[in-house]
């Protein structure tokens, strides 16, 4: 601790050291000009360096601190100044006495939805006017939120932040940022945008929410490896923030909300009240029977009309909420789903399957070889496997709407109220044969296992939409995934 009490610029006395990353060390100071506290962060020598590359290295720090100084907003650090110390810059900052959100979750502490959505907005709202300045932050996580008296919540360490348009890496070949809350275009060099901040939020409020970052592994090496090529771990304790985190985390960046819809989903949570168990459980008067995951046999949901569909059951809270949250996102079209659903014309029957033909729904489909017929509905008809825990399930909505994923995300909501064990794995925008489509992948606990569905909905507005539905045995999801596959490729309309 030698430095401390040291003098730097002749203005700025050391007082306390008060942080320590990967890029420098910050100081409380005392400014003897003006009399007040302030923030200072030092940047660590960089002996490995040459002296063109430390000299490029520091005029690139002065050049990106004077961008975040124009970023003004009460949620945001003051930067206040650009001084050299032996040749390296440092950053002054408005000081401000509060423990970090990083504090907070220590040890794996977790906060409930609407604190988290608080302590969101308070972020995206430092964001939102950093972008607008044309500034990106590069390194949000829950160790540069400061949590403030009276609730103000400030996005800090705008240290390493830059013109939107730069480069990931620094000229020395380093990737400035925390890994474990890095974008996937930035891990895999790609010139970030504010996206990349939005992915940030998302990891930094999974943690917040989960306990964990969304992708935390062994080593940064495997971390990274994550982040860029695994799907993110399904939420256990989000409640309505869970449509808005899992878009956050895309892996493309267009796929990702704005900072606009993500504000307005914060809000929508924030503004409610957590749901007592009174309100979880009974429904409005009249309100239609909430549709869920059975917790025996295929745990196919009971399908309701159409226009049943879309009634909710105002007395739940969390429903409002959840609903709320679906409003204000626009959820992303996604050209393909990663299983692609996007064939033109059916293939040819596999082997080991045979095909069924339903009149009254106008359709065929493959079938494995041993799936007898189960459940059979006015909309809908079911096939299972020997041991009844999995099944096919082939359903028709009409009229169709605009996307299926508008009705996906109404069963959501009505599901996350009835039935707490529900985890959404996806839910995206797709085409499938030329026409709107939507992909809706989740798991929940039977009364003896975890099951895994997922669901493929297409057609044109006005007209009919079909449904292709498998679900599983979580345990076995390997082994039963393909006849989806196969089913969906060999669907055919025969009406």
């Amino acid at each position: 601790m030698s430095d401390e009490g040291r003098l730097v610029a002749g203005r700025y006395r050391l007082t306390e050291r008060i942080g320590r990353g990967g890029m420098g060390t910050v100081w409380r100071a005392e400014d003897e000009v003006l009399a007040r506290q302030v923030a200072l962060k030092q940047l660590h020598p960089r002996p490995h360096l040459s002296d063109d590359e430390l000299a490029t290295l520091y005029e690139r720090t002065r050049r990106e601190a004077r961008s975040a100084a124009r970023v003004v907003h009460p949620n945001v650090v003051v930067v206040h100044d650009v001084v050299d110390d032996d040749g390296r810059p440092c950053i002054v900052m408005e000081y401000v006495p509060a423990p970090t959100l990083a504090d907070l979750l220590d040890g794996g502490r977790t906060l409930p939805p609407e604190e988290a959505a608080r302590i969101g907005l308070g972020m995206i709202g430092a964001l939102r006017a950093a972008h607008a300045a044309g500034v990106l932050h590069r390194d949000v996580k829950p160790g540069n939120v400061l949590l403030g008296p009276g609730d103000r919540v400030v996005l800090t360490d705008f240290g390493i932040a830059l013109t939107a348009g730069s480069s990931t890496l620094t000229q020395t070949g380093q990737m400035v940022g925390s890994i474990p809350y890095m974008a996937p275009e930035r891990l895999r060099g790609l010139t970030p945008g504010p996206a990349s901040d939005l992915w940030s939020l998302g990891a930094t409020l999974y943690q917040t929410l989960e306990g964990r970052p969304p992708f935390r592994r062994e080593t940064a090496m495997e971390t990274a490896y994550a982040i860029v090529t695994d799907p993110v771990e399904p939420m256990k304790q989000a409640g309505p923030l869970e449509p808005l985190v899992q878009l956050l985390l895309a892996k493309d960046p267009a796929d990702r909300p704005s900072a606009e819809q993500t504000e307005r989903a914060l809000l929508a949570t924030w503004s409610g009240a957590l749901p007592t168990e009174a309100t979880r459980r009974r429904p409005t008067e009249g309100a239609p029977t909430v549709a869920r995951p059975a917790t025996i046999g295929t745990g196919r949901r009971r399908r309701r009309t159409r226009r049943g569909r879309f009634a909710l059951a105002a007395g739940a809270v969390t429903l409002a909420a959840a609903a709320a949250v679906t409003a204000a996102l626009t959820l992303p079209h996604t050209p393909a789903d990663s299983h692609p659903t996007t064939s033109s014309a059916p293939s040819a029957l596999p082997q080991g399957y045979h095909r069924v033909t339903d009149k009254s729904l106008g359709v065929s489909f493959p079938v494995p070889d041993g799936w007898a017929a189960g459940t059979r509905a006015t909309d809908e008809v079911t096939y299972k496997d020997p041991t009844g825990l999995a099944g096919v399930t082939i359903g028709t909505v009409e009229p169709a709407g605009a996307n299926p994923v508008t009705h996906f995300a109404d069963i959501e909501a009505n599901t996350r109220v009835n039935y707490p064990t529900y985890r959404r794995l996806r839910m995206q925008r797709t085409t499938f044969r030329g026409q709107p489509a939507a992909v809706w992948e989740f798991t929940f606990q039977g009364r003896a296992r975890v099951f895994r569905a997922i669901d493929l909905g297409y057609g044109r507005e006005g007209g009919r939409e079909y449904d292709i539905y498998l679900s599983a045995p979580d345990a076995r999801w390997a082994d039963y995934r393909p006849v989806f596959d196969n089913v969906r490729d060999g669907f055919r309309t025969t009406g």
